[in-house]
């Protein structure tokens, strides 16, 4: 008989089940949470008193760069972060790793686990790429991890839209998502990356604009996707990196691409870095456009967001986007690398510092703010960085401590350009958020988005996964160093200490199709591609400890 696991006495801020700093006891079984047994004489083997100490669901970091060949080549870039930075020293139990704003696999997991998250999804991989993001993810300790694979510059799909065919598209789609082992369809600069790929400096005007050698435009292929993304009936939805991503004036490019997604459920992503007004990269008329957006995303509960917060320090620029790392490259004058995957997207990578006396990074870091404060429902905005885009994900502490702290943000606010003050609202915003809404921007709503019904919440049927703080008014200090982390039912970390080697498990979906597709796909692939059709798909039993999502109806 399996044993019980009682979490007794600590105030639970569960937002999926109502439940919001309740005194609650908590019971485990199996890894999973269960109603409190009703056999008379049922104990439980192992008791935690969290009397007085605040519990959450695990964590859920919906949008990072943790594995892959960008992350890879940015660790490679960073040589100097390896030799400087924080080193993880190899235990008993922990194995070895460095650190850096893209840190190794192995202090990746440990230091999410550390922090109080349990799940992770990387937001960008090529196709060709998933073989090896699989061996990392192995090498990824403690969360469970899935990614999203990379669809809005392939070859198939834009002929496919191209061709107005509309089912073999959709087949398409789901033998993807099931080679790769993925999650989620992703887009980055739809047919954008294709276009800078035939021109040194291009990139696509507006969504409306037609991609080289295909015919098709952004708005088509974004539509189109949504379209099919929904027919699969798969648990997350479009996930969209819009285009224009940094460049003044964006704004209206992300409303429209909002406005694209035609009434189907879409996710936009690092939405703080396509919100600004201006134009003509001229400083001058640079300012925020996060009001008008924000009343769109407010009007339409389809959509929904993360914010892709700028943290003041040193990071790492790196992204399906090729366009943006040549640009960044350019401006700030780094090193830089650029990757062209055959037949499916690039990417580019970039060393970048953000600096509080930069009226630009200024009104980056306040513009990632303001879409927190002017989302009304916060089950549309989703805590990221994307890592380490706009900073390193072991920033979430100080964010929680900015939207609960007011005044703390504002003296951040008085270190900037005072510029800054004309050119956005959040000198102006009051908004302060409780624990209970802090849960549903780091829990409960990546959990509700990504469709992970057993995640994300602390109900029966729940994966066991679940942090434990000690209150503290410094809700950064709060946040920074859990008391108890627990995945799966097991004590992983305590005070910061990994208990024991764990690895979790890989996230998966496999949308059905009807295999006669296979035959198109199969006689363009081995035109095209360098590598054999047999050779591309992921078998199931690559994947070391697997889970597969069910798409639904």
């Amino acid at each position: 008989m399996s044993e019980y696991f009682l979490i007794s006495g600590g105030y639970v801020y569960d937002p999926a089940n109502g439940v919001d700093g309740q005194a609650k006891d908590l019971w485990i079984r199996d890894g999973k949470i269960v109603s409190p047994p009703t056999e008379r004489g049922i104990k439980p083997t192992r008791n935690l008193n969290a009397s007085g100490l605040v519990i959450m669901p695990g964590g859920i970091d919906m949008h990072c760069h943790i594995a892959g060949p960008k992350a890879n080549t940015a660790r490679k870039m960073r040589p100097e972060e390896r030799r400087n930075g924080e080193k993880i020293e190899r235990t008993s139990i922990k194995r070895s790793g460095t650190m850096g704003s893209v840190p190794s696999t192995f202090a990746t997991g440990y230091k999410y686990a550390g922090m109080g998250y349990t799940t992770a999804f990387d937001a960008a991989v090529p196709p060709l790429a998933a073989r090896h993001v699989h061996e990392e993810f192995e090498d990824t300790p403690c969360i469970d991890k899935g990614f999203y694979v990379l669809m809005g510059n392939n070859h198939y799909v834009m002929n496919s839209i191209r061709d107005k065919e509309p089912e073999r598209l959709k087949a398409f789609m789901a033998w993807l998502l099931s080679s790769a082992k993925a999650y989620a369809p992703k887009l980055v600069n739809p047919g954008g990356v294709e276009v800078w790929k035939q021109h040194a400096r291009g990139n696509v005007e507006n969504i409306d604009s037609k991609v080289d050698h295909f015919n098709v435009s952004p708005r088509q292929i974004i539509t189109t996707l949504a379209q099919a993304a929904g027919e699969l009936h798969l648990p997350h939805p479009l996930h969209i990196h819009a285009n224009q991503l940094g460049m003044p004036g964006n704004w209206t490019t992300t409303l429209e691409t909002m406005r694209a997604i035609d009434g189907h459920r879409g996710h936009i992503t690092h939405i703080q870095f396509h919100s600004y007004g201006g134009g003509d990269a001229d400083e001058n008329t640079f300012r925020s456009q996060v009001q008008p957006l924000a009343d769109y995303v407010n009007s339409h509960p389809n959509v929904t967001v993360d914010v892709g917060q700028v943290l003041f320090g040193e990071t790492t620029s790196m992204t399906g986007d090729g366009p943006l790392g040549y640009y960044l490259a350019n401006i700030y004058g780094t090193k830089w690398f650029s990757s062209d995957t055959e037949m499916e997207s690039g990417c580019g990578i970039a060393p970048i510092k953000y600096r509080n006396k930069s009226l630009v990074h200024a009104l980056q870091w306040a513009i990632g703010l303001e879409w927190y404060l002017l989302v009304t429902n916060p089950w549309q905005v989703v805590m990221s960085t994307d890592h380490p885009n706009g900073g390193s994900f072991l920033a979430y502490p100080q964010i929680i401590r900015m939207l609960m702290d007011r005044t703390y943000r504002q003296d951040i606010l008085k270190t900037c350009p005072p510029q800054i003050r004309e050119r956005c609202q959040l000198a102006d915003l009051t908004r302060e958020y409780t624990l209970g809404e802090i849960a549903i921007i780091t829990r409960a709503g990546p959990a509700r988005i990504l469709g992970l019904v057993h995640k994300g919440h602390l109900g029966p049927g729940a994966d066991a996964d679940i942090t434990i703080y000690t209150p503290h008014e410094n809700k950064q200090i709060m946040f920074e160093l859990p008391r108890y982390v627990i995945k799966s039912g097991r004590i992983l970390v305590e005070e910061g200490d990994i208990r024991e080697n764990f690895l979790g498990k890989t996230l998966h979906v496999s949308p059905s199709y009807d295999p006669a597709a296979e035959a198109h796909i199969r006689h363009w692939f081995e035109e095209y591609y360098s590598i054999r059709f047999r050779n591309y798909p992921v078998e199931g039993h690559y994947l070391q400890a697997a889970e597969q999502i069910a798409c639904g109806m």
